[in-house]
């Protein structure tokens, strides 16, 4: 349970609680396909636990996949299932609390994701480095190539 949480006075808005939920994953040790927080976690793994986190069961079991996932392919599979689960947004400046999704590499699938934890910052899984909080950078904006939100509890 979270201080505010113990103060009673739970964030509002799901934005908010998927903010402090993936700031609890800051130091999992990154593990491809996992999703454990403290223990092991992707860039994918971590967005699936801070959905479990914020708003329940996953929706769907995820299959196996490989570091290169899609790009033998050249399918946006990981575009694709964020826009049928996540809630999709509009414009080009995120918020905290968003889910983006980045294309590293110009000619490249989407394959990164990360999540919006303030005006300059987010939270992302990646090999080398676990679950960091990093700055927001031109770099990295550029890259951004769609952003969602987490749908709220029915």
């Amino acid at each position: 349970m979270s201080g505010e949480e113990a103060a009673g006075t739970r964030p509002e808005s799901v934005a908010e609680r998927a903010v402090i939920a993936a700031r609890g994953w800051i130091g999992t040790p990154y593990l491809h396909q996992c999703s454990t927080r403290g223990a092991g976690a992707d860039c994918l793994g971590l967005i699936r636990g801070v959905w479990r986190e914020v708003v329940g069961p996953e929706p769907e079991e995820l299959p196996p996949y490989t570091p290169d996932w899609s790009e033998p392919a050249r399918e946006e599979r990981l575009w694709q299932a964020a826009g049928q689960w996540l809630v999709p947004r509009a414009g080009t400046d995120p918020v905290p609390g968003d889910v983006v999704l980045f294309r590293m590499r110009a000619g490249r699938v989407a394959k990164h994701l990360g999540l919006i934890s303030g005006p300059q910052s987010f939270i992302h899984a990646y090999a080398g480095h676990g679950v960091v909080e990093s700055g927001l950078s031109g770099a990295w904006r550029r890259r951004i190539v769609a952003r969602f939100g987490f749908p709220e509890k029915e």
